[in-house]
């Protein structure tokens, strides 16, 4: 083999070390589980660092000793990454504390609030407690007002992939794509905030505790010789700034056409459109950096969204996983049995996806909930109106993205742990009455860090010329229109009218909390 590419993707519940040619094949891989974070208090989830890191170096390790013929020819590495997972390192580049991962929910909710002239502007056009949401989301300032020494002693600040890539070649440096999470950052223009910037006021972090930052698809620096000691990587390998897992997720599903809806079924459910046009699809929540330099993520985020499938498996399938353990297989494949043993529309039990508050849409009242249950109904019933909820609510996102944007959605690109399963593939179809494609290969947001780096390196000249050449589609399912009609009635004359109906009850149950 004369080129490849190696990606390390670092999920919620594994990093893996993925290695593509440039068509897009991925013709080798190994997988390192880690701990998806550990908890001193409810609601708290914390992982060191060193985890992390010893988990890259397993997976780099593992995947050329399985393969010894390919590392002379690894051209590139790029790293994508789980999103606003941050860490804190002293002077001499250790870590001060445990990482707090993306999924922590602990918040500072006695700030003082903003004053001044943009605490009076914000509070004019209504915004203030959008604002002062986001301040008691920020880690910075929990770590502040709850750890202050812990903060003073803080030399860097950074996101995970900023902490891996600083592990890898010795610089404090981070990608542009990467930057998703509650630090002043300048999404419209992708770079650091100005200094007259209101988040600096909102977050008051020292701009040299930032990283600096590098457009996607450039050079961010070589391994050094420590790191390729510990990971079994070519001294001197080139490493590619690629773009957060997300982001790469939708090119390495070969998005590029705002028309086309990239769905990712991961922990997370989101639906993303990309263009190179700056659109707030809710006001005051930006468009993320998208895996293509100076283009933009329009994101519709249901936020635990594919969690639910991990608690049903722990709650209600001891049976499946019983079986799959037999068989050998992901219990997840057996769990189309049960979807397809009740029939769309789950017989009138209507799921509404928001275990976790939102921001804007829903605010952060909002619960979830379910409704319409019946002594007809089963488990099944429930798993089916799971997967069913958050389609409802990701086909409410697609319509406010089309809204926004005046450009529909007339296409569906399907990605992440969801797309494996036929029956959620055809129940999204419904749904949206839309064709929905999966991509060639499972490891999409692997194969977007890839793409970057294809182009990072002169592979393709272009993002476009990449995308054509290394994404490939894999199976396509076209809408029922039976389903389609019985889904289209639950959505409107039910589904878009939950939240609205329910949110006094959940203001009722915020205030008793």
């Amino acid at each position: 083999m004369d080129v490849s590419l190696l990606a390390i993707d670092c999920g919620t519940q594994s990093i893996r070390a993925l290695l593509f040619d440039p068509e897009g094949n991925l013709i080798a891989s190994s997988k390192i589980p880690i701990e998806s974070y550990f908890s001193v208090k409810p609601g708290y989830a914390e992982q060191h660092v060193h985890v992390f890191w010893q988990a890259l170096c397993q997976a780099c390790r593992k995947l050329l000793d399985e393969n010894p013929s390919i590392k002379n020819s690894i051209k590139a590495i790029a790293i994508t990454c789980q999103r606003a997972t941050m860490v804190n390192l002293d002077k001499n580049g250790q870590p001060l504390r445990p990482a707090i991962v993306w999924l922590d929910q602990r918040r500072a909710d006695d700030l003082p609030p903003m004053r001044g002239l943009y605490g009076a502007a914000f509070k004019t056009i209504g915004l203030k407690e959008t604002i002062e949401y986001l301040r008691a989301e920020s880690e910075a300032n929990w770590i502040m007002t709850r750890q202050p020494d812990i903060w003073e002693k803080t030399n860097k600040y950074l996101f995970l992939s900023g902490y891996l890539i600083y592990r890898l070649c010795g610089e404090y440096i981070d990608s542009i794509g990467s930057q998703v999470g509650y630090v002043p950052f300048n999404y419209r223009k992708q770079q650091w905030a100005g200094p007259l910037d209101w988040k600096w006021k909102a977050i008051p972090i020292s701009r040299k505790k930032l990283p600096k930052l590098a457009p996607v698809g450039s050079l961010l620096g070589y391994i050094t010789k420590e790191a390729a000691e510990l990971t079994g990587l070519p001294f001197k390998l080139p490493i590619v700034a690629a773009a957060a897992d997300k982001a790469c997720e939708i090119i390495g599903s070969g998005c590029l056409d705002p028309q086309t809806g990239c769905i990712s079924y991961g922990t997370t459910a989101t639906i993303n459109t990309i263009r190179p046009k700056y659109i707030e699809v809710i006001p005051l929540l930006p468009p993320y950096p998208a895996a293509v330099p100076d283009y933009y993520n329009l994101e519709i985020q249901i936020y635990r969204g594919y969690w639910m499938v991990s608690w049903f498996k722990e709650e209600f399938a001891k049976e499946e996983q019983i079986q799959a353990n037999k068989m050998g297989v992901e219990v997840e494949q057996l769990f189309d049995e049960l979807v397809n043993s009740v029939p769309p529309g789950s017989q009138g039990l209507i799921l509404q996806p928001y275990w976790s508050p939102g921001l804007r849409h829903p605010g952060p009242e909002a619960k979830g909930a379910v409704i319409g249950f019946s002594d007809t109904h089963t488990r099944a019933h429930l798993y089916r109106a799971i997967l069913e909820g958050v389609a409802y609510a990701l086909k409410e996102g697609a319509e406010r993205i089309g809204r926004r944007s005046k450009i529909p959605i007339t296409k569906l690109k399907i990605a992440g742990g969801g797309s494996r399963s036929d029956a959620s593939m055809q129940l999204t179809a419904d749904i949206f009455n839309l064709p929905a494609t999966r991509p060639h290969t499972y490891e999409a947001s692997g194969l977007g860090a890839a793409i970057d780096a294809a182009v990072g390196m002169g592979i393709y000249d272009t993002f476009e010329e990449a995308i054509r050449h290394m994404t490939h589609d894999g199976d396509t399912f076209y809408p029922d229109e039976t389903s389609a009609k019985t889904y289209r009635q639950i959505y409107n004359e039910v589904y878009l009218k939950m939240y609205k109906k329910l949110r006094p009850l959940y203001q009722a149950l915020k205030n008793i909390e």
